[in-house]
């Protein structure tokens, strides 16, 4: 299973918001913005600072997927 963060960015377009408006609204760094940017690990602090800003639940910002089969193939 993969992490995906799809609901992030989607929650963040039906607010009107961009990464720059996350960022300063959270406080997070923009190296966190950029691992969620590419589907990396984040640290929970992150993600409940977020969910903090947004006034959301974890579930709200991100999601399980199975993993592809380029990803089942390296294990």
């Amino acid at each position: 299973m993969r992490i995906s963060y799809n609901p992030l960015w989607k929650m963040l377009i039906d607010k009107g918001m961009n990464k720059k408006d996350l960022r300063e609204k959270s406080g997070i760094s923009t190296a966190s913005i950029a691992k969620l940017g590419k589907g990396e690990n984040i640290t929970t602090d992150v993600l409940l600072r977020i969910c903090e800003a947004l006034d959301c639940n974890i579930n709200d910002i991100m999601e399980t997927l199975p993993d592809g089969p380029e990803e089942s193939s390296r294990i």
